[in-house]
């Protein structure tokens, strides 16, 4: 990806000079390594703060003393970055209600919904924005406890129109077969301001998050909304090639003709056809040149996979 005299700028030819990135580690030892599940809009970067939204009661599970460690808000950004589906909470006069959902993190990780008027969900998020969403990742073997999860508490609200195209475009891209019905007049993108997180790592392996833990840095994710265009449009003519080698070297998939549809500051998504797969980067980036770097690395880490393959 070349890079112009503007840092924010997305071009720039993949070269050298990448440090070694990798995937960010589980939150305990034996937990799941989320990266080998690759399933996972452009728009707001930064907005103000969402009003206090519920949380966890205090005492409501047993917690270490300790605050969260880097790798623990590492794991749950993941599990909110590579989400294609997850089970919605949403109240109504008291009553709780649960709805499986199509999650889409913004670039500020917020989650996105493409929510018809006419669901039951959605007439309850109306009346009453409070919500909770459970995003898992992959099995960990027989017994579901130790699956590692994360539960978001916070508010829901539509997207402002101002912000709809874009958010719906980068929600579209996780969930390209939706396009089907992404025109119909009854579904409106909705976005959960997070307020607090429940990071499970395993059996009785728990960790609470505040949103400020898994908030990324407003300043990067405002750096790669404005250069993200730039930077999908130059890879995916320039560096095919590449991605190929990433997606079928470095993350096991097959086939050829991946692109490059989202990046934000924890990674990147690849597309080929409905079939979607995430690239985690060890580190959260700070601008178009951080992408630029990861991806040359995932780049030879994928070619020299892939000639691993063919000279054994």
């Amino acid at each position: 990806m070349g890079r112009s005299r503007n840092q924010g700028s997305g071009r720039r030819a993949f070269g050298r000079g990448a440090q070694p990135r990798g995937r960010p580690p589980s939150p305990t030892p034996g937990a799941p390594d989320t990266s080998a599940a690759a399933e996972a809009g452009s728009g707001a970067a930064s907005r103000p703060a969402p009003a206090p939204s519920p949380g966890f009661a205090a005492g409501e599970i047993r917690m270490a003393a300790r605050g969260p460690a880097a790798e623990e808000i590492a794991a749950a950004r993941a599990l909110l970055r590579r989400a294609r589906d997850g089970v919605l909470g949403t109240v109504l006069a008291g009553q709780p209600f649960c709805s499986l959902v199509t999650p889409a993190p913004a670039p500020d990780l917020s989650p996105l919904l493409f929510l018809s008027a006419l669901s039951e969900h959605t007439r309850h998020l109306r009346a009453d924005p409070r919500c909770s969403l459970l995003v898992q990742g992959p099995p960990a073997g027989p017994n579901p406890q130790r699956r590692m999860r994360l539960t978001i508490t916070g508010l829901a609200a539509p997207v402002p129109e101002a912000e709809a195209a874009a958010l719906k475009a980068r929600w579209l891209a996780r969930h390209p077969y939706a396009a089907l019905y992404a025109g119909f007049a009854d579904f409106a993108l909705w976005r959960i301001a997070i307020g607090a997180a429940l990071l499970v790592g395993g059996f009785a392996r728990a960790r609470r998050l505040a949103a400020r833990d898994l908030a990324p840095d407003a300043t990067a994710v405002a750096a790669l909304a404005a250069a993200e265009a730039e930077i999908t449009a130059h890879v995916n003519s320039a560096h095919a090639d590449a991605l190929d080698a990433i997606a079928q070297g470095l993350l096991g998939r097959k086939g050829a003709g991946w692109r490059l549809v989202a990046v934000d500051v924890d990674g990147a998504d690849l597309a080929r056809a409905n079939r979607l797969i995430r690239l985690d980067f060890t580190a959260p980036v700070a601008d178009a040149d951080g992408v630029r770097k990861a991806l040359i690395l995932a780049a030879r880490q994928g070619r020299a996979a892939l000639a691993a393959r063919a000279g054994g």
